[in-house]
């Protein structure tokens, strides 16, 4: 099996106390998969650790291969909405123009190709014709299409979206999955944090059940078990794993 994302005995600590501790994790290429564990699990830090966004103490991580280097396109984020000001003073085709920045060195503008890049990545979400409002007025499930057409006009390999389910109505989290599984067919690797339990096994290929550390990483069918769940929230939890439905 191919590997997009390897991790070997990290630990990620905030002021000397760890966030992530000793995890050894590896994530498929072209397949989906959900990071789940509950509050202050460390989800959010281990795709910042993979993007080098946050500093390990410990460890090594190698994205296809080779260690993550900074401004790598090969790999797009989509943090969540609310670490995003929404009130800065731009349309929702700038928003998704940003996806190419990485690509144009750093005195050149974009050009036909990344304005091209950017409307066709906003047709995916379904977006176009938003495309001149302000981010400010669009509802929250409309600032998570325009982040992932952001991550989209990236053109990466590997797609990291913290919770991009949080907070949505059913047909915006219907939407954004159809674009995720077309991702999927194009033979991209999505990494998804995702805290609704009742939805993994239909969702996800793969998982990795997190709570500082690593308790289990696997396909959904080995890995999403009754009893890694109740290891994993403490016995706090009432979702049970199901068998996992096609698609």
């Amino acid at each position: 099996m191919m590997w997009a994302i390897e991790i070997e005995d990290l630990t990620v600590a905030y002021q000397q106390r760890p966030v992530l501790w000793d995890i050894d994790a590896a994530i498929p290429v072209g397949q989906m998969t959900a990071v789940v564990g509950p509050n202050g699990a460390g989800k959010s830090t281990l795709l910042k650790a993979v993007l080098g966004i946050v500093r390990p103490v410990a460890g090594r991580i190698h994205v296809l291969g080779k260690p993550f280097q900074p401004r790598e396109r090969r790999v797009a984020y989509v943090p969540q909405r609310a670490e995003l000001d929404w009130d800065f003073p731009a349309t929702v085709f700038d928003v998704a123009l940003m996806g190419t920045y990485g690509r144009l060195g750093w005195l050149r503008r974009p050009g036909k190709t990344e304005r091209a890049l950017a409307q066709a990545a906003l047709e995916r979400v379904g977006l176009a014709e938003l495309a001149n409002h302000p981010i400010g007025q669009l509802s929250g499930g409309q600032q998570q299409r325009v982040l992932l057409a952001r991550a989209l006009a990236q053109e990466a390999d590997i797609y990291l979206l913290d919770e991009p389910f949080q907070g949505v109505d059913a047909p915006t989290e219907a939407a954004l999955l159809d674009v995720l599984h077309w991702l999927k067919a194009q033979g991209k690797t999505i990494v998804i944090v995702h805290h609704d339990l009742s939805t993994v096994a239909e969702y996800f290929d793969w998982v990795v059940l997190l709570n500082v550390q690593c308790i289990a990483c696997g396909p959904i069918r080995e890995a999403f078990t009754p009893e890694n769940l109740r290891r994993t929230y403490g016995g706090r939890t009432v979702v049970a794993a199901e068998e996992p439905r096609a698609f």
